[in-house]
């Protein structure tokens, strides 16, 4: 498991969805650390564009259609839990996914 692939997982409430692994390297590779960070991805219409908390995702990055990131929200999910990889976010995508999380979640404030 590595920073930025994509991998099934059963969500709770959602059922089964494609998710970014968005925790570290470092994170992904210990073994003593039982958790990562992802973000979930869900089928997005042909005709719409992102909202504005998504990225969009498609079979450059290794899905099978049209698939929107949200980037307002993250799980603390189980390794062991993931099954198939889908596949691994481009570099370009990875970008626009890392500034809309900075976004969403207000990171960057103009200083008073």
């Amino acid at each position: 498991m590595n920073q930025w692939e994509i991998y099934l997982y059963r969500f709770n409430t959602e059922g089964p969805h494609p998710a970014v692994i968005l925790s570290n390297q470092e994170r992904c590779e210990n073994p003593d650390i039982v958790y990562v960070n992802v973000l979930i991805c869900t089928s997005a219409k042909l005709n719409r564009g992102p909202k504005k908390n998504e990225v969009i995702l498609d079979e450059n990055d290794g899905l099978d259609w049209k698939t929107a990131v949200r980037c307002d929200l993250l799980y603390l999910l189980p390794k062991n839990e993931f099954s198939q990889k889908r596949g691994s976010v481009t570099p370009r995508r990875r970008t626009e996914i890392s500034k809309k999380i900075v976004e969403t979640f207000r990171l960057l404030t103009a200083s008073h």
